[in-house]
């Protein structure tokens, strides 16, 4: 048996629009200049005290402007303009997965537990995923906690785990746990980033993940040879 971790957030959803507002949101709650678009984007991934720790420094108020967003991000959410729609493939490739009996799947993302909970209710993901680890349950990547609880969990080895994500705190989670670390390149990190961090592969598509999903799940389980 395989793991396979989705980050969300420029993985698996485009949701860069609805990212980047919140944080002018929570900037402005607190008459502060907004970083930039570019900036902005860069965090995403970290759980939100520590994307506002690296984004306005450690003498910030980092755990109002924290709850700012998440004031901002709910009121956005509800407006249609701020749809954050899944990247092409990815709903396929999810389901793809979930249908076959040699992998399980799961999330490991800086979203909030009920931010994840509400992903899966739009989408239909009932039941899909066999472990979903938030920035409620592990520190903030790029520290393993997630994937080494996820595998615990699920009583997967390291060789087995694949972490597929877009930014280097998915590589350097990945790496830090001895999974392998899978980058894509529609995200909102560039690619040399995702490299630097050490990332096996990157990817330009889902339909460019299928040969390496394809090979990953091939290869003989380490707990079973």
């Amino acid at each position: 048996m395989k793991l396979v971790l989705f980050d969300v957030d420029g993985t698996l959803v485009d949701s860069q629009n609805i990212i980047a507002a919140s944080i002018r949101g929570a900037y402005q709650a607190y008459d502060m200049e907004p970083p930039s678009r570019e900036r902005s984007l860069s965090i995403v991934g970290l759980s939100l005290v520590e994307a506002f720790t690296v984004l306005a420094g450690p003498k910030a108020p980092v755990e109002g402007l924290a709850q700012a967003y998440k004031d901002a991000y709910n009121v956005l959410r509800l407006d249609p303009a701020n749809d954050a729609p899944l990247f092409p493939g990815a709903g396929e490739c999810i389901e793809g997965l979930k249908a076959r009996d040699d992998v399980l799947i799961g999330l490991a993302t800086g979203k909030s537990r009920r931010g994840v909970t509400m992903l899966i209710e739009r989408h239909g993901w009932e039941g899909v995923f066999a472990t979903t680890k938030t920035a409620d349950d592990a520190p903030s990547k790029p520290h393993p906690g997630m994937i080494l609880q996820a595998m615990e969990e699920l009583g997967i080895a390291p060789e087995d785990t694949m972490m597929i994500g877009d930014s280097s705190y998915d590589m350097g989670m990945a790496r830090a746990a001895g999974a392998l670390p899978v980058g894509v390149s529609w995200g909102f990190q560039p690619v040399t980033a995702l490299n630097e961090a050490g990332a096996a592969r990157i990817v330009d598509s889902y339909a460019g993940l299928e040969p390496v999903l394809a090979s990953f799940l091939s290869q003989p389980s380490y707990l079973s040879a």
